[in-house]
């Protein structure tokens, strides 16, 4: 069946699936044709069908499930507003901003936050107009969603500037660490958003759970104070297959008179 000039079988069972995934016709949680099945119907070896199905699976597109088979990927993803970072908001006392919207949603939110002092990497110590041998306090998170590592999160702040707050501690912050900044003096009133779009490092794969060939958005926010002092850099790193990024812009009125 694999004529010259044509993609390899794996390739054609392949592209056979995921077209009946994206029309629907194998829905989100439909379980495959079986390995036997998908031999008998392509006539090949089952090696080939497999090949086949490690392709969709490294795609994220399918799950196998021993020794049931294989399902169509469920897909809820996750909404990331970085235009929201300095909204107030009423969260509760228990929970932060992440926990509080999500459980809102009906998901099943957690987080684990780690807090580490340190050299800061080479791009963050620029972005924080950091003197050579200054230290920032770190705070890193992972962030799941229905038992699912969703994004990392990792925030870091001037030591010198922090170092006797709450955002030493490996606990979540009700009203955010913008808010804990603002009442120590520095007020964010200015963000700069940078995405990135590329591979994960294979650090960032195992603690993200990603499989082969999922790229990640990359995006990176440094908060400014009134007289353009950068006090925080967050860098949160954004599974492209769990993940919606949106932006909303609005005219400003002397726009419109123009």
């Amino acid at each position: 069946m694999n004529r010259v000039g044509r993609a390899p079988m794996y390739q054609q069972i392949a592209e056979a699936l995921r077209q009946q995934i994206a029309d629907g016709t194998l829905a989100a949680g439909a379980q495959l044709p079986t390995e036997a099945e998908l031999t008998d119907l392509y006539e090949v070896g089952r090696g080939t069908v497999r090949q086949g199905l490690t392709l969709l699976v490294n795609e994220g597109l399918v799950v196998p499930t021993r020794p049931r088979g294989y399902f169509v990927r469920k897909r809820e993803p996750m909404v990331f507003r970085p235009q929201a970072e300095f909204r107030k908001r009423p969260y509760s006392v228990e929970m932060d901003a992440f926990v509080t919207e999500h459980s809102a949603d009906g998901r099943s939110p957690r987080q684990m936050i780690e807090v580490a002092i340190m050299e800061p990497p080479q791009d963050i110590a620029k972005r924080l107009q950091l003197e050579d041998g200054q230290l920032v306090a770190v705070r890193r998170r992972i962030r799941w969603l229905d038992g699912e590592p969703f994004n990392l999160n990792d925030s870091y702040f001037p030591l010198d500037l922090v170092s006797e707050s709450e955002i030493l501690r490996p606990d979540d912050i009700s009203r955010g660490a913008n808010e804990v900044l603002a009442e120590l003096g520095y007020r964010q009133v200015r963000a700069l958003d940078e995405l990135y779009v590329r591979m994960p490092t294979p650090d960032e794969a195992r603690r993200l759970e990603l499989g082969a060939g999922t790229p990640v958005a990359y995006h990176i926010c440094t908060g400014y104070t009134e007289n353009g002092q950068p006090v925080r850099v967050a860098v949160t790193v954004l599974p492209g297959d769990r993940h919606v990024i949106t932006y909303e812009r609005k005219r400003e009125a002397s726009e419109d008179a123009q």
